[in-house]
């Protein structure tokens, strides 16, 4: 398949880049420092280009077979609520008006239900230094349910996005975080990237949500 994945320097995007070159996929990686990509494939064309930006998502991503948005708006950026949030509409506008159907979007663990009609954001432990990331993350997947005409996919991860080891086993779900027998939520992030290249290869989400764990 020919993919652009719009975040690809980043901890989840660089993931996805080397799980979407290592199944033979044609890559198209967008963002904001190409120099930030090392990697050196045949199969790969990085561009640089402004996920804010509508018209910028549609000109870069047109062509291919599916789009997936590892787009993050920075841990630290005191605007991240409103650039997470205006980036992703802007990537689901860019991908519309480009043609392609199939956008999948990584979003976080925050909206996931904790208890019946609790989701995890809204818990008084929730931590404060992920709050803005994760109600904008939750407020955008409000947003993306909206949308009739993409063939969309809202990935939350675990609760815990840890570095590790590529197993290729794991379990998923779709409102509740998965659980394993310890009590965790937890994912590595090369395991995430296999559970989002398994979902474009093979949907099973179009136009819901669904999460992963151990």
């Amino acid at each position: 398949m020919k993919l652009a994945i719009i975040g690809a320097s980043g901890f989840v995007g660089s993931a996805l880049l080397d799980e979407a070159l290592r199944r033979g996929h044609d890559v198209t990686a967008i963002v904001r420092h190409p120099e930030k990509i090392t990697t050196v494939d045949p199969k790969l064309t990085v561009k640089q280009g402004d996920a804010l930006d509508a018209d910028t998502v549609s000109e870069l991503v047109a062509g291919h077979d599916a789009v997936i948005s590892a787009f993050n708006a920075g841990w630290t950026n005191p605007n991240l609520y409103q650039d997470f949030l205006e980036g992703c509409k802007a990537i689901e506008k860019g991908t519309e008006h480009s043609g392609v159907k199939r956008l999948l979007v990584v979003g976080g663990a925050g909206s996931l239900e904790i208890a019946p009609g609790v989701q995890l954001v809204d818990t008084p432990q929730f931590p404060a230094e992920w709050k803005a990331g994760a109600t904008s993350a939750r407020d955008y997947l409000n947003v993306l349910r909206q949308n009739s005409t993409l063939d969309w996919t809202f990935l939350s991860p675990a609760i815990m996005l840890v570095p590790g080891e590529r197993t290729a086993t794991f379990r998923m779900g779709t409102e509740q975080p998965v659980f394993d027998e310890k009590g965790e939520s937890k994912i590595s992030v090369t395991d995430l990237a296999v559970a989002i290249l398994n979902e474009i290869e093979q949907p099973q989400f179009i136009q819901k949500r669904f999460t992963v764990g151990y």
